[in-house]
């Protein structure tokens, strides 16, 4: 009999399990930070490379294999590389194959750490940086017409969830020579696959819906065999990015339970986006499967699930400046009077999180470089947890009553 393929919940709960003698039924902590050698002859032929064995939990850790081959599975890549955190894992898929001369293609909407780190490394470092407005055909065609060493993109956008065409612009990259590297957080493995799409490689910090619970720290770098366990594995073995055990041990329990509490998060995000975009309060909202979506074609051909993560503009009046502390100060009254949201700069959490990006995620970014995003004072992302939508939804109309 053929194999069945497994579905990304199945593969959650029966891959990357490597029992001990002791044949315990929840994997193994690892808390070590090194390996005994049967011999000497042993040891050198590890450190020479000849055998393939634990050496020391910077290389590598039995938990965290276990949570890398898990994600591995469920994202349907040939290898996963952990990190301790998710802007370690796009620092170190960058930089362990960009160098001086070499040229990143980047879609202007990213993250601010991301931007941040762009600027103040990778730039002094003497690579290329050339933005593009992802979702302008034209541009993309413009900057990929040259060689390229690696293009960068999120999809959907933090905050503003745009939806990037990833088989096209995998297409463009490919012919200049270049990887396409995908930021796949906000869609999560379970809505999105962009090496299904085209992508080379694929990003994320675990931190966000793989705990989805506050609780650690962890990022991932998935892709082929010679890319993860070539020049990845490389860079985090010697600069020591390497995510704890105990962090990955409860990385890999977080993804047992990413089918249901991440499709129960976006059915009540679309459940609440459906409601809010005709709440007199809301001036627009993004929501990647909603007809009102400016992608929404788009989304319906690349996504499965819509995400957990709503983002709002709220209406504070004609003529009001949507950059000033005005507009600012009517954000504040809504996301303070929020009884079930918290104020946080996370996402995909079990509790439903507001963030003002333009004053956290994107703060760093100047007023000018914010609207080139559409990111505003108005600007309010909503990270919809496991609560009642239904008390969500209350909570939501009467902190609306406030702006």
């Amino acid at each position: 009999m053929d194999t069945p393929i497994l579905s990304p919940e199945t593969l959650a709960l029966h891959t990357g399990i490597h029992r001990s003698e002791a044949n315990e039924m929840s994997e193994g902590m690892y808390l070590t930070q090194g390996y005994a050698y049967e011999s000497a002859e042993q040891a050198r032929d590890a450190f020479a490379g000849d055998i393939d064995i634990y050496m020391y939990s910077r290389y590598a850790n039995p938990t965290v294999t276990a949570f890398e081959e898990r994600l591995a599975a469920i994202e349907g890549a040939e290898r996963c590389f952990a990190t301790s955190t998710g802007m370690s894992a796009v620092f170190v898929a960058l930089g362990s194959i960009l160098g001086s001369g070499d040229r990143l293609v980047a879609a202007k909407a990213l993250f601010g750490s991301t931007l941040q780190t762009f600027t103040n490394f990778f730039e002094k470092w003497g690579i290329q940086i050339d933005y593009v407005d992802g979702n302008s055909a034209e541009e993309w065609e413009t900057a990929l017409a040259t060689p390229a060493k690696v293009v960068f993109i999120e999809s959907p956008t933090n905050p503003m969830q745009d939806v990037l065409d990833i088989p096209f612009i995998a297409s463009l990259a490919h012919s200049a020579g270049a990887m396409l590297i995908v930021d796949n957080v906000f869609a999560t493995p379970l809505g999105q696959k962009p090496l299904e799409l085209g992508a080379d490689a694929v990003v994320y910090s675990a931190t966000k819906h793989i705990d989805g619970q506050g609780r650690v720290l962890g990022g991932a770098i998935l892709g082929t065999d010679e890319y993860v366990y070539g020049p990845v594995r490389q860079m985090v073995r010697n600069m020591g990015a390497t995510i704890s055990p105990f962090n990955a041990w409860v990385l890999l329990k977080g993804l047992e339970t990413l089918g249901v509490r991440v499709r129960a998060q976006a059915a009540s995000a679309l459940d609440l986006a459906s409601w809010l975009e005709h709440h007199p309060k809301i001036d627009s909202l993004r929501y990647p499967l909603l007809p009102s979506h400016p992608h929404y074609e788009r989304a319906v051909k690349q996504m499965t699930l819509g995400g957990t993560l709503v983002t709002v503009d709220l209406f504070v009046g004609e003529g009001v400046d949507r950059a000033g502390a005005e507009a600012q100060a009517a954000a504040f009254r809504f996301m303070n009077g929020l009884s079930l949201f918290t104020v946080s700069n996370n996402l995909g959490d079990a509790k439903s999180i507001s963030t003002h990006p333009a004053t956290s995620t994107h703060n760093k970014l100047s007023v000018e470089e914010r609207a080139a995003v559409d990111i505003y004072e108005t600007t309010v992302r909503l990270s919809i947890g496991l609560e009642n939508v239904e008390d969500l939804r209350r909570d939501l109309d009467h902190a609306l009553s406030l702006v």
